[in-house]
């Protein structure tokens, strides 16, 4: 029942804008789930849901690392270790790096497999990344956040 759940829950967040663990409770009520707060709370905790910017001030829950596409502590490092800075120009980010790391930083950052993410190019301390839409750039600078802030 809760891979079941857990499995639901992947597919909501996917689907829809759930700002909070009581519209998560809800669709997944809706969808012939019985769960309780602290369910849902432990739930997120588990799949390691976090919330990021949507552009317009609010904020929605949002898978950082796929669970069938683990980011290892090797490029968690290389990210943490290279990252200096990142910056959006509409659908292109830009992120920042130490002097020679773009390249291990990018690859890092590949092994993440963001479906917004259309491809990136790296230098020596720059990384452009074409990101499907402007609001999936903020997605994107989101879910780099939440690794960096593990």
């Amino acid at each position: 029942m809760k891979r079941s759940r857990h499995q639901k829950i992947k597919e909501l967040v996917e689907l829809y804008e759930i700002e909070t663990q009581e519209e998560l409770a809800d669709k997944l009520r809706e969808a012939g789930y019985t769960v309780t707060q602290a369910t849902v709370s432990r739930d997120i905790r588990e799949l390691k849901l976090s919330k990021v910017p949507m552009g317009d001030g609010r904020q929605k829950y949002t898978i950082l690392i796929h669970s069938d596409h683990y980011l290892s502590d090797k490029y968690i490092r290389v990210l943490r270790d290279g990252f200096v800075s990142m910056d959006m120009a509409q659908n292109i980010l830009v992120v920042k790096t130490v002097a020679g790391m773009a390249m291990a930083v990018a690859a890092a950052l590949d092994a993440m497999k963001l479906k917004e993410i259309v491809g990136s190019i790296a230098g020596d301390d720059t990384i452009m990344i074409a990101v499907r839409t402007v609001e999936d750039t903020q997605l994107v600078m989101g879910k780099i956040r939440g690794v960096l802030e593990e």
